[in-house]
């Protein structure tokens, strides 16, 4: 089996970017809430939610969940012919009952934790509601009763990222998953031009290269949608616990304060005011990339390399914004080139998610596709505009 293989190159940022120190909140948030009582309280006092509060979280702003609900189509049985293509097709086709059998666990994961995410997110803007309300209408600085109700908020913020965190860990099972899918699409193919083959064998191979390709659309769905999930939940936990430690504040005065200001401040961004976008593409031959990532070895870590080498850019530049290639080799027939091409756009596709996930808005980052005949595997080239 040909498995997706990594392998990194952090080009010049040492030299270029030495005097650079590193952060580790460069790009995530903080997640840990200041109390705002200090010190533990000497009284508390539980509160649930009232029938206002339950109101206000019908307008809260949870961004949306994905609504698939991916169940493969199944396996069409077939008829033993004696050859070898017949043998061939039939562990092709128990590779597939596997493959299928995957994707509805995975689907039936997704489900669980969007329940979960739902269900924690209407208890926590209950509990931030009633917080609300009661700092608006003013109050005793350091309330236990509300230094008990921003706890029992941080604690169901902290259950909705430990979802999230299961929903990364899920999108990179699919990702395993897509990868097997795309090796069993190439091994049905490469099944037609075995010798010795019947009319039958050709048939039950038809029928199943369908089955493969079908099945092959719906991971990508399922993983798409997945990350964006993950995208909007990771963003929206980060805004949240921004918004809590400003609440902390107001709990410890007695007075309500409104949301953080690096969230208002990205809203400003997110409306045009104050924003910084890639664009189009731009042309990066004769630069020199500041990230290579070549794809020819199993499972290296290039995640942290990455992201140090992005963060260090970004304490220098804030506004920067990258140009991201995914590098394809030119070797082989046209299928080959074409399967490289699409291997090579699936690794670049990945290289973004991993930036999203670090925080670096998608608008700062513009992803394009080339071929280069001096290329010997897959890369993906991140260039610093």
């Amino acid at each position: 089996m040909i498995l997706k293989q990594f392998r990194i190159l952090v080009i010049g940022v040492a030299t270029l970017l030495s005097a650079c120190s590193f952060n580790d909140n460069t790009l995530w948030p903080s997640l840990t809430g200041e109390d705002p009582a200090g010190a533990a309280p000497t009284e508390t006092a539980a509160t649930q939610p009232t029938a206002a509060a339950a109101t206000q979280t019908a307008n809260a702003n949870q961004p949306p969940l994905g609504t698939g609900d991916f169940q493969p189509t199944g396996v069409t049985p077939g008829q033993p012919t004696g050859t070898f293509v017949g043998k061939k097709v039939i562990e092709l086709r128990e590779e597939l009952k596997r493959l299928q059998a995957n994707i509805v666990t995975e689907n039936g994961k997704l489900q669980q934790l969007r329940a979960s995410i739902v269900s924690n997110s209407r208890r926590y803007h209950g509990t931030i509601a009633a917080v609300n309300a009661r700092l608006q209408v003013g109050t005793t600085p350091g309330n236990p009763i509300l230094i008990q109700q921003f706890k029992s908020a941080e604690t169901d913020l902290g259950n909705l990222s430990r979802d999230v965190t299961a929903l990364n860990q899920l999108a990179t099972n699919v990702a395993s998953t897509s990868t097997l899918s795309s090796f069993l699409a190439e091994s049905t193919r490469a099944a037609f031009t075995v010798s010795g083959a019947v009319d039958e064998d050709h048939r039950q191979l038809a029928i199943l290269e369908d089955e493969v390709n079908r099945t092959d659309v719906l991971i990508e769905r399922l993983l798409k949608e997945l990350s964006n999930d993950v995208r909007r939940q990771t963003n929206y936990v980060s805004t949240e616990r921004a918004n809590l430690n400003v609440m902390s504040t107001g709990i410890k005065t007695g007075e309500i304060y409104g949301g953080s200001l690096i969230n208002i401040a990205m809203a400003a961004s997110n409306n045009g005011t104050a924003g910084v976008v890639a664009g189009r593409p731009q042309n990066t031959s004769g630069k020199r990339p500041l990230v290579v990532i070549r794809f020819d070895r199993n499972k290296v870590p290039y995640r942290q390399a990455l992201y140090n080498a992005v963060s260090r850019v970004l304490d220098k530049r804030p506004n920067a914004v990258f140009d991201l290639v995914s590098v394809a080799p030119t070797s082989g027939g046209q299928a080959r080139v074409a399967l490289n091409a699409n291997k090579a756009r699936r690794n670049a596709e990945d290289v973004l998610r991993s930036l999203i996930e670090m925080g670096l808005p998608p608008s700062r980052v513009a992803v394009s596709a080339k071929s280069n005949a001096q290329a010997r595997t897959n890369e993906v080239h991140l260039y610093l505009r």
